[in-house]
């Protein structure tokens, strides 16, 4: 009777061999370096800085070293696809902007599926877009004003096609009452030396990267997307006291990892971030950005994320954008 069970023993042996290496990685987690984290945006830019400071952090928490790498194009989906493809070991990550839900109802072929191939590790921070234009406008007014003049030619700059910033310039021309061309960045420093040159007439900015630059009398900051002003910048009015209320927009920071990885793992890498971020020294450099430090369970960031996705979907349907 033993000898007739022996295969059927020796299956299930075998099966959970094969079963074991992921809890043991995850268990051993991190056991080299550098872990990778993916930024779909130039250097310099507000979810690349963000990046760099919590995760630097972190690292020191879980004594590993975290690697930064600025991948952008195609609207954010260039780097984004990068880690939904990688592999699910905690050695890969994304850390990317409100774009991250945007694009899945703005490109009518996403190589990924943003709500099924990424597992939500945490919100970083809330950073409101401001409207930074050229120094030829002083108030949003005289935008709007010269965007209404018979064969105006607005133009302002984003990330790319289907990426958060369009969709927050689509809210506020439409908002406006009047027509405007998108022209696509890999990120933030290259659209704003093109405001600064006088190339392009706007750029939906976050605080970090404007107000330097409005400090220095090179751009002009006419409003900021947030509900209430920033103490950073006390005299920017909100788009409701500038008389557009209907063109407020939620810019976030968030992590994520491959939508495999294992659950402890995430966890781990919730429970630092968490960390991270009530650190008094990293808040302070996160409101020192013109942000905001946004904790989240990953439950509670994995909820956000579907909600944001619903939310965007209703904005871009709204605006009448058509997927590319």
């Amino acid at each position: 009777m033993l000898w007739r069970l022996a295969p059927a023993f020796g299956l299930l042996f075998a099966s959970l061999c094969v079963l074991a290496p992921p809890a043991a990685k995850a268990q051993d987690w991190p056991a080299k370096g550098p872990i990778k984290i993916i930024v779909p945006f130039s250097a310099g830019s507000a979810t690349d800085i963000i990046a760099r400071t919590v995760f630097s952090q972190v690292g020191d928490q879980i004594k590993q070293t975290f690697v930064v790498e600025n991948r952008g194009g195609a609207g954010t989906t260039l780097g984004a696809g990068m880690v939904a493809r990688a592999d699910a070991d905690g050695y890969t990550l994304l850390v990317n902007s409100t774009s991250h839900v945007v694009v899945a109802s703005t490109y009518a072929h996403l190589p990924y599926s943003v709500a099924n191939d990424f597992a939500p590790i945490s919100e970083l921070a809330d950073i409101p877009f401001v409207v930074a234009t050229a120094t030829k406008y002083n108030t949003l007014a005289d935008l709007i004003a010269a965007g209404k003049k018979p064969g105006s030619h607005i133009l302002y700059g984003t990330a790319g096609a289907g990426s958060s910033g369009q969709l927050f310039m689509e809210r506020l021309r439409l908002a406006a009452g009047f027509p405007a061309t998108n022209v696509p960045f890999r990120g933030t420093p290259e659209g704003m030396n093109e405001v600064i040159a006088g190339r392009i007439d706007l750029y939906p900015a976050p605080v970090l990267n404007a107000l330097p630059l409005a400090k220095a009398g090179k751009v002009h900051v006419l409003a900021i997307s947030s509900t209430k002003r920033l103490a950073l910048m006390p005299d920017v009015p909100t788009l409701a006291e500038a008389g557009l209320p209907n063109a407020l927009y939620n810019f976030w920071i968030g992590a994520f990892a491959p939508a495999k990885t294992p659950k402890a793992i995430v966890e781990r890498l919730n429970r630092a971030v968490a960390i991270a971020l009530q650190r008094k020294d990293i808040a302070d450099k996160i409101r020192n950005l013109g942000g905001e430090p946004t904790p989240m369970t990953a439950s509670e960031f994995d909820a956000f994320v579907t909600k944001e996705i619903a939310i965007n979907a209703e904005i871009v349907k709204e605006s009448g954008y058509k997927p590319q």
